[in-house]
């Protein structure tokens, strides 16, 4: 599970796929300084228990940035050769673009087209959302729909592109 330094890593999978417990290992392969953008929200006791659950995981060594809508602004503030940024996930990113109503294709190709000036060593995660069945209303359909073209877009920028399934990889790019 090594890594080279030679652009973004998308890693992809269904919920509790083990793809964040991937994602973290590769970053620590990398022995750079370790940084977490964490995109989710505690709604919820449930939510809560998630998040640390994954602060516990990580442990001391991470140094994390909270950061639910402005994501390339946090990752253009924290860029440095030295680091490994590992952001968990893009799907609760999108969520809450969603619910601020915000421009989901500006904040998208904001992204997409600072990926290839990235100093730092970028592992993405997020949740692989459109190999089910067609969902029965309109902001659910609209959510598959972004999650889509951003994976697509963070794809095509990545040096290396892993799915998980059943806690196991499968590079499909890279």
């Amino acid at each position: 599970m090594t890594s080279t330094k030679t652009g973004p890593v998308l890693v992809l999978g269904g919920a509790r796929s083990g793809k964040s417990t991937f994602a973290e290992k590769l970053a620590t392969t990398a022995g750079l300084d370790m940084h977490y953008v964490a995109t989710g929200r505690a709604w919820d006791g449930e939510m809560q228990a998630r998040i640390a659950e994954h602060q516990h995981r990580r442990g001391a060594d991470w140094q994390t940035h909270e950061e639910p809508l402005d994501v390339a602004a946090c990752l253009k503030a924290i860029d440095a050769p030295d680091r490994v940024v590992l952001i968990d996930c893009l799907t609760l990113w999108i969520t809450n673009l969603m619910m601020e109503n915000r421009d989901m294709a500006a904040e998208f190709q904001n992204l997409a087209e600072w990926l290839p000036q990235a100093r730092a060593r970028l592992v993405f995660v997020s949740n692989e959302v459109g190999l089910g069945i067609v969902p029965e209303n309109r902001m659910a359909r609209d959510f598959r729909d972004h999650a889509g073209r951003l994976h697509q877009l963070v794809a095509e920028k990545s040096a290396e592109v892993y799915f998980i399934a059943a806690g196991l990889p499968l590079k499909m790019k890279g």
